[in-house]
């Protein structure tokens, strides 16, 4: 899959009512700190959902909050559940969900009474496969909205502050103060785009549940790129997005630059269903926040920045134009060498000795299946014969399982022009391919 999986679900428009109650810190504490994983780019935190703990994609670009991939996970119970229907990024159709409220939501001291959730009953929308970890749900506004939430991407550390004062003046000393708006509950920039020589105002939703750069709409203004190829963007609630990826010259938001930035465009078809705040023309999300540790103030509509280690490294893609997911698990056979140690009896005599690898046993254990599942038009996968469905066996002369999901996709974005071979099983035969990742633009 891409890094890259972009989650783009700020367009959600189900016909719904508000939560009544927010994330508050509990016992009169001044802050909690919360873990995460990040994976390609997207923050994930442990939440307990009515005492049941579930995995989530903290994300800027929604409103609601949102379960997904339930039906492993029929412990949770749900309070006052209603049918509904729910619609978003990605197409015209229509899905079927549930509305339940009077939830309770809890992580590491941040506790949530009375919560508004809506659960996503179709499961074939199943961000874990693209992903590479369990994902259960999205959580947005609800989680920023009362608080100071600071994002530390090297410590990989949610920070939740208390909202007052003396926390804020101590922020404006250590980082950038930018203005923000926060407009139907989403948190929106204004920055420049740079396109052919000319300085365009860009104002942008700041969504932490994107994992490219930048995502731009098309206008009067601002144009596709001559140079750039088509490619999948992500997934929305009613189906697959589709775009193009280019470079423009620079982006800048207040003092900080970002040149050659590569920007996602998605097609007019994929975002038709989208209602636009005034003004917006696109979106900055984690491959540009991940250089930062990030403060969300939505009470005083400030965004605190400050540059981390990463903040000069170059913008990579997909080179090689396959799109791979995780598909299941397969028992594998594996050797695993016993150490024996040499005992000596009260006799004084040896009772084992150390046979120095020769003993061995097999064990069987899970592991996961890898497959392609998108190939980008006239990439160089799709020019050496890779197609789509094809179970990765081996990828340079590496097990796959011997690497996460996101190690393969880390390795397909690799900077330098380096060759990939694949093994790959298809219609019960083994191929072999061999491509250079090489820059498109």
């Amino acid at each position: 899959m891409k890094k890259y999986i972009v989650l783009f679900f700020g367009l959600l428009t189900p016909f719904l009512l508000n939560a009544q109650n927010d994330f508050m810190i509990e016992n009169q504490r001044s802050k909690v700190t919360i873990p995460f994983k990040l994976i390609n780019n997207l923050i994930f935190i442990p939440i307990k959902v009515n005492g049941v703990e579930l995995n989530f994609l903290l994300d800027s670009g929604v409103e609601e909050t949102i379960l997904f991939s339930m039906d492993e996970r029929q412990e949770v119970h749900f309070n006052n559940v209603e049918k509904i229907k729910l619609r978003g990024l990605g197409g015209d159709e229509e899905i079927e969900g549930l509305k339940s409220t009077n939830n309770v939501l809890e992580t590491h001291g941040l506790k949530s009474i009375n919560q508004l959730l809506y659960i996503i009953l179709d499961q074939e929308f199943n961000l874990s496969s693209h992903i590479g970890i369990p994902v259960n749900g999205i959580i947005g506004y609800k989680f920023f909205k009362n608080n100071l939430v600071e994002i530390n991407y090297q410590k990989k550390k949610v920070t939740i502050h208390l909202n007052n004062e003396k926390t804020r003046k101590r922020l404006e000393k250590k980082f950038e103060t930018i203005p923000i708006t926060i407009e139907r509950s989403k948190p929106y920039i204004q920055s420049t785009a740079v396109v052919d020589g000319v300085d365009i105002p860009a104002k942008l939703l700041i969504d932490i549940g994107n994992s490219d750069a930048f995502w731009v709409f098309e206008n009067d203004k601002i144009k596709l790129p001559t140079k750039n190829f088509p490619d999948f963007l992500g997934k929305g609630f009613s189906g697959d997005i589709e775009g193009h990826r280019a470079k423009i010259s620079k982006f800048s938001i207040a003092d900080f630059e970002f040149k050659n930035p590569i920007v996602s465009f998605p097609d007019s078809t994929s975002v038709r269903n989208v209602k636009m705040v005034p003004g917006r023309i696109g979106s900055l999300g984690g491959e540009v926040l991940k250089r930062f540790t990030v403060v969300l103030d939505y009470a005083d509509q400030k965004l605190f920045l400050k540059k981390n280690s990463k903040f000069s490294e170059p913008f990579t893609y997909n080179k090689s134009g396959i799109t791979v997911q995780h598909n299941g698990l397969q028992w594998v056979q594996e050797t695993v060498h016993l150490e024996t140690v040499q005992v000596t009896s009260s006799l004084g005599e040896m009772e084992a000795n150390a046979r120095k690898g020769n003993d061995f046993r097999y064990k069987f254990s899970l592991k996961p299946v890898f497959e392609i599942v998108n190939i980008r038009k006239f990439s160089a996968a799709e020019k050496c014969g890779l197609m789509k469905g094809d179970i990765i066996v081996s990828i340079n002369s590496v097990l796959p399982y011997k690497y996460s999901l996101q190690q393969i996709n880390a390795l397909l974005k690799s900077e330098d022009d380096i060759w990939i071979t694949l093994e790959v099983e298809r219609n019960s035969l083994i191929l072999k391919f061999r491509f250079k990742l090489e820059d498109e633009l």
